[in-house]
């Protein structure tokens, strides 16, 4: 007996998400907000009120970290991202003027009015360090933010990622966004043979951080459509290097095309939307309905100057549900707490 086809959307898909890159660039006032002197003096002096109280970072949560004036902001913003189209950059955060201790503060205190915290790596941290730590790109348990190389686009496995500029790569590092929903629309248009590849499980690499009782490797589809919503997860690199596991569903040549063809629409720059970080800037970006990418960058000779970006993931309330196979790589798919990757042992904390 053959198992059901995987739920597939009914044509095309009218969403605030489906947006074009070449749009976006030329309107930044729709994803571009500046932090005003009262926000900042606001962020600061809830940043100090707490870090007087303790220096446990990492057990911010909104109501230790009051934000009268900017959490409204902030509500909005996360309709913005799960409603809307999918991301905002806030601009203007001072950061050259703090200690690393008041830049985690206030970035993990932004971040617990749009949801609450997750692990980003096997040893707990809830803040992420992106940048070039020197790995091995070819080595197949490397995460590829740590290194200089291009990614590719990608998800990450959480609701929300946010990121914080701390400072620039002396070239390149540009950050790029993607519409999942565009990318399903345009290969609709072009190859309706193909898509429903892509709503097909597929073996995609954990990279050495597995959960206890799981495969080295989950099986998810890159396009999801469940509840009403297209849900995607990808990772080139990772679904490539899954196939070094003998036990792996094996990419056949369609499934290669559908991939390739999946790829090149992203890096479309008609599609894309690029943008270069600028130090204090604060980039959220929802996971489920966008992909997001970096380009390359030639870092400073000096460690002190080296590119820096702060990343947090986030569970939000109010988010859409996700399919039962999202738990492979979730653990849990509770709106509101799921998401980050958990192994025996993890402990959340904040490594500054």
């Amino acid at each position: 007996m053959h198992a059901a086809a995987p739920p597939v959307p009914p044509g095309p898909i009218a969403v605030p998400s489906a947006w074009r890159g070449e749009a976006m660039a030329a309107d930044p006032g729709r994803w571009l907000s500046q932090l005003s002197a009262a926000d900042i003096a606001e962020l600061e002096q809830a940043a100090h009120a707490y870090l007087a109280r303790t220096k446990e970072i990492g057990e911010i949560g909104a109501q230790a970290f009051p934000l009268p004036r900017l959490g409204v902001r902030l509500a909005k913003l996360r309709e913005t991202l799960i409603h809307g189209i999918g991301f905002e950059l806030l601009r203007g955060l001072p950061v050259a003027t703090y200690t690393p201790e008041m830049t985690a503060t206030i970035f993990c205190g932004i971040g617990a009015h749009l949801g609450s915290a997750r692990s980003q790596n096997a040893v707990g941290h809830i803040l992420g360090h992106v940048r070039d730590i020197g790995a091995d790109a070819n080595n197949p348990n490397t995460r590829i933010y740590q290194t200089a190389q291009r990614q590719t686009f990608h998800t990450d496995s959480t609701d929300v990622v946010g990121l914080l500029c701390i400072r620039e790569a002396m070239e390149g590092g540009k950050s790029l966004l993607v519409s999942t929903t565009t990318l399903y629309n345009e290969m609709l248009q072009r190859r309706p043979d193909l898509l429903p590849l892509l709503f097909e499980p597929i073996a995609t690499d954990r990279r050495g951080e597995v959960p206890e009782g799981q495969k080295p490797y989950f099986e998810i589809p890159v396009l999801n459509w469940h509840a009403g919503f297209l849900t995607g997860i990808y990772q080139r690199q990772y679904v490539d290097s899954a196939q070094r596991f003998a036990d792996a569903p094996r990419l056949t040549r369609q499934h290669i095309e559908a991939l390739d063809l999946f790829d090149t629409l992203a890096n479309d720059p008609k599609l894309h939307l690029a943008m270069q970080l600028q130090p204090g800037d604060m980039q959220f970006v929802h996971n489920h309905g966008l992909l997001h990418d970096r380009t390359a960058f030639r870092d400073w000779p000096n460690a002190d100057q080296k590119r820096h970006l702060l990343r947090l993931w986030l569970s939000v309330p109010g988010d859409r549900p996700l399919p039962d196979c999202f738990k492979q790589r979730y653990g849990s798919i509770e709106i509101g707490n799921r998401g980050g990757i958990i192994v025996k042992g993890t402990r959340l904390h904040v490594a500054l």
